[in-house]
Order: C-alpha cells, then structure tokens, then sequence
C-alpha cells in the first residue's frame, strides 16, 4: 500500500487505515473475534495505523485493539483519545484526568508507548495551552510519539502547536461531511496532517444503508440528522447518483467513497472501520483506485445534495 506522511515530525502510515470505534461502541453489539480478525486482516493487507479512543466503551476498545495487534505491535502505529466523562459524555480535559485516562489507556493497549495521543474533543474550560503541556510530558517521557487534535477550531490548533507540534488533526470528513475543509488554511500553513474519521458517513456510503426503523434503538443512526425524515430520503438519491457512478466504474460505493478523499490531498489518511474481514478487504482496496477530473466534479455535484448536518 501507498504510504502518506502526516504532519512534519516523522509519522508516516498507509493511506487507508482503520477506525476501531464500531468494534465496541456506537453501532450495536459486537463480536470479538470477529472484530479480531478483521483488525488482522487489516494488517495483513497493507493497514499500519489503527485508531481507538477511551470513549470506545471506556477501556474495552482499547484492550480488544491491543489484544488484536499484540503479535504485530512493531509493524504498526496505534492512536487514540482522552478527553470525556463517562457518566456525561461531557468533554473534559481536566490535567490530572488527562493524567489518568492516558496511563489507563497504556495499560489497556498492552504497550510502552502510544504512538499518536489526541485531545477528542475541545474543553472549554481548559486552556489547550495546559492540555498540551502535560500530552508534551507524555512525549518527554517517551510513552507518547506524536500529538493530535481532533474536533477542534483553528485557534485552538495554533495555539496547541505553539506549545508542542501538533503532528495530525482528525476531522469528521466524507462526501457527505465537508465541513472541515475551512481548517484546511491552517493545518497547511502549521504542516499538520488530516486523518479522516466517518469516511463512509456513518454508513451511509456503506453500500447498505437503511432507515432508522432497521436499526436497533441505540444505534448512533437513530440520533443523526443525515436519517431525519425528509433527508434520509434525499441523502438516498444522493447515494442512488453515486452508485451509479460506482458501477460504472466497477468499484464499490464505499471503494468510490474512500478512493475520493484520497484524491482530495496527499496528506490526508481515512480510518474506515468494519468487523467483518471481507469489508477490511474491500475498503483497503480502494487506495488502489484513481479519477478522471470529470469524475471528481460529478462526484462533487452530487455531493451537493446532501440534507442534514454532522454529529459534530
């Protein structure tokens, strides 16, 4: 697989990764081993940097990653998140929970070292300043490589990477999702790399998408404004355009999915996750895959059809 460098301090990792989050949370119950299999699968096929956060079922995400990439854990780079409170899932960025998350997370992860350590989302009530200053501890102590941000705004990113480099921001971002595109000037400007998280929007480019009425009650689908009625059904025609697109390319919809927002930048890395091993395979697959300009402007135009916003 095609390897892309993100930020400017020596993370370098293949152009599809993998988002663990749906082996544990947001998305139904789980299997374990086949959630295993599908990680090493991944790997098997090219995937280098896999990416959970305590959030994943406090602590469970974490030990199922670890557990899966343990035979293989010098072939790859593994990131996750601080940055909740369980009881609320209010953010909270308080320095000694920092603290606590992130040394949970290394006993979790059965390693020495994290090598890409996020805030998960912006705390208000915390300067970045101080959250930085202490993920920057973790860096001097060599349990942590590379810093992140995820969810955040551009003030934030300058003055994070004022105090330590910020090496990567993860950003919801999808044909569905391109909202993030404004804080494109400022990762340019500061050389930080973009990791895409929901790149197949919350399944919807899937290739398998239905309403909320086929999802169990607690399925994130249930919550997000991409399935309210009236744009589920827009957003369906969207995805009828871009399948058709797909056919005729003879590729997937979610293969069409990811490939373009490969297109979009060379320092850009989507984290598509799937417990199931032939999915792993068939998303990997995608970096293989290039477009015609009158492709990309299609698939542009088509875009603009969406109704609704992110989760964000």
């Amino acid at each position: 697989m095609e390897h892309r460098t993100l930020g400017q301090q020596g993370l370098v990792v293949g152009a599809v990764g993998y988002g663990a989050m749906g082996t544990t949370f947001a998305y139904g119950p789980g299997d374990d081993t086949e959630s295993i299999a599908a990680i090493r699968r991944a790997h098997e096929l090219g995937v280098t940097h896999f990416d959970t956060a305590e959030l994943y079922g406090w602590g469970t995400g974490e030990r199922l990653l670890g557990t899966a990439l343990a035979p293989i854990r010098d072939e790859v780079t593994i990131a996750t998140k601080f940055g909740f409170t369980p009881e609320t899932f209010a953010p909270n960025s308080q320095l000694d929970h920092i603290r606590e998350v992130v040394d949970a997370s290394l006993v979790n992860l059965g390693t020495d070292s994290i090598d890409l350590l996020y805030q998960h989302v912006h705390d208000p009530a915390v300067p970045i300043e101080d959250v930085v200053g202490v993920m920057q501890e973790y860096v001097q102590a060599g349990k942590v490589r590379y810093l992140g941000l995820s969810n955040t705004d551009a003030e934030s990113i300058r003055r994070a990477n004022a105090v330590h480099p910020i090496s990567v921001l993860q950003t919801e971002y999808s044909i569905f999702s391109r909202e993030s595109e404004d804080l494109f000037p400022v990762v340019d400007e500061l050389g930080i790399g973009l990791v895409a998280y929901s790149p197949l929007a919350r399944g919807f480019l899937s290739g398998s998408v239905g309403p909320r009425s086929s999802y169990a009650q607690d399925d994130i689908r249930q919550f997000l404004d991409w399935w309210a009625p009236g744009h589920y059904e827009a957003n369906t025609a969207v995805v009828a355009g871009l399948t058709e697109l797909a056919d005729a390319k003879g590729i997937s919809l979610s293969q069409l999915a990811l490939a373009w927002i490969l297109a979009q930048r060379e320092d850009i890395v989507p984290i598509p996750g799937s417990r199931n091993p032939g999915r792993v395979a068939e998303n990997v697959a995608a970096a293989e895959i290039t477009f015609t300009e009158d492709e990309l402007a299609r698939i542009d135009a088509l875009g603009h059809g969406v109704r609704g916003k992110r989760a964000g």
